[in-house]
């Protein structure tokens, strides 16, 4: 898909990204397009829009967000004081899967990782999301770990 642009989230695509969340029935992230719960997605979007560590991006088509990625940086002491990259929340509106624009994300992602001089592009991706998984591997990705999760709220 050649007329996909990728880039940084703007509060304006706040909507449009709230509705492809609250799509979302594995995630069980309690995402709502409930205009009472607008102000903790802006609010949180600011908090990322600030970060020099954290970036949101969306993929648009024809002027409608279409999907969406976010990025966050981690430099750990381990591997000689390395920079990682962590890939989150990628979504593909549900109407426009299997049209390369995941494929797309990904690469804009890999490609900022190796700007910053990363080690390694590291992503979870929830066990229910056999697709995924899939996707993930034919991109190059490997499953190297087991991830653990406590949900505190």
């Amino acid at each position: 898909m050649a007329d996909v642009t990728i880039r940084r989230a703007r509060d304006a695509d706040l909507h449009q990204l709230i509705a492809i969340f609250a799509a979302d029935d594995i995630g069980g992230h309690g995402d709502t397009t409930d205009e009472g719960a607008f102000e903790d997605y802006l609010r949180a979007f600011y908090v990322i829009d600030a970060s020099q560590n954290e970036q949101l991006f969306v993929a648009e088509f024809g002027g409608e967000v279409v999907g969406t990625f976010q990025i966050v940086f981690n430099r750990t002491l381990t591997a000689r004081g390395s920079l990682s990259m962590i890939i989150e929340a990628v979504q593909t509106r549900t109407d426009m899967r299997g049209r390369g624009i995941g494929a797309q994300m990904i690469a804009y992602a890999i490609e900022e990782a190796k700007r910053r001089d990363c080690r390694l592009v590291q992503l979870t991706s929830n066990m229910a999301r056999t697709d995924a998984h899939r996707f993930y591997e034919r991109l190059g990705f490997v499953k190297s770990h087991f991830g653990f999760k406590m949900k505190l709220k």
